[in-house]
């Protein structure tokens, strides 16, 4: 009885050890994915502003034309 309890208790510390492993690698994962995010967001908000600039800096504005092609 004591053996099986035993192996039973080494089995669910193996387990635990592996859910731990994966629970940091996600983790990790999950961190360097966010700062991937905020860093596309300032590129987006600097390409937002320069292109508010750009716009702003031309004389006819944008167009409110449409392409010949439509």
């Amino acid at each position: 009885m004591t053996d099986a309890l035993t192996k039973r208790i080494e089995a669910l510390e193996i387990r635990a050890a592996y859910q731990d492993d994966t629970i940091e690698a996600l983790n990790k994962t999950i961190t360097d994915q966010w700062e991937q995010v905020d860093a596309l967001k300032r590129d987006i908000a600097g390409l937002r502003e320069r292109l508010a600039d750009a716009e702003s800096r031309s004389v006819t504005g944008p167009s409110s034309e449409t392409p010949p092609h439509y």
